[in-house]
């Protein structure tokens, strides 16, 4: 697996937006990120967000990009627009669903498939949100602290966390 860009942003420039224009906060392109258990990405819009927060950190398929843009003949945006975190290729991201996972020593846990909002839109082109519909991303929950960063990245899989009465969770 290759992780091939990170994106952070200090605030929200479409979610709570409904009905207003966007806001204009911006993306930033970090060759680094400080993972926080429990809480997301130090420095991001979702830091702290709320307790439990299934989307603490996003990953989304540079494959699934490059198809976008071919499909939309567009070739001068960033996945970035995209308003994920984590960039990453040679992964099949639904295999994470409900998984726990790590990547360069941090651990998390996959929560679900990464929406797309009608936003994309307006962020990319009409049609976005349509084609992304089922290849929004993935959302995922920090679940030890570190750092991860751009580069190669091996991708292990972690057994379930077993609870006091021997079931998996």
């Amino acid at each position: 697996m290759l992780i091939r860009q990170i994106f952070i942003s200090p605030g929200h420039n479409y979610f709570g937006h409904h009905g207003q224009p966007p806001g204009d906060h911006p993306l930033e392109e970090v060759e680094r990120i400080e993972c926080v258990a429990g809480h997301g990405i130090r420095g991001d819009r979702y830091y702290d967000y709320r307790d439990n927060y299934k989307g603490q950190i996003t990953f989304f398929s540079w494959e699934i990009f490059e198809n976008l843009a071919r499909f939309f003949a567009i070739n001068n945006k960033s996945a970035g627009v995209l308003r994920r975190n984590v960039i990453v290729s040679d992964i099949n991201l639904d295999d994470l669903l409900g998984e726990r996972f790590t990547i360069q020593g941090v651990h998390f846990q996959g929560r679900e498939h990464c929406k797309p909002c009608y936003w994309l839109d307006q962020a990319f082109t009409p049609g976005t949100e349509r084609f992304l519909r089922t290849n929004g991303g993935l959302r995922a929950e920090i679940v030890t602290d570190g750092v991860i960063a751009v580069g190669d990245a091996e991708l292990s899989f972690l057994p379930q966390k077993i609870e006091a009465s021997g079931r998996l969770s």
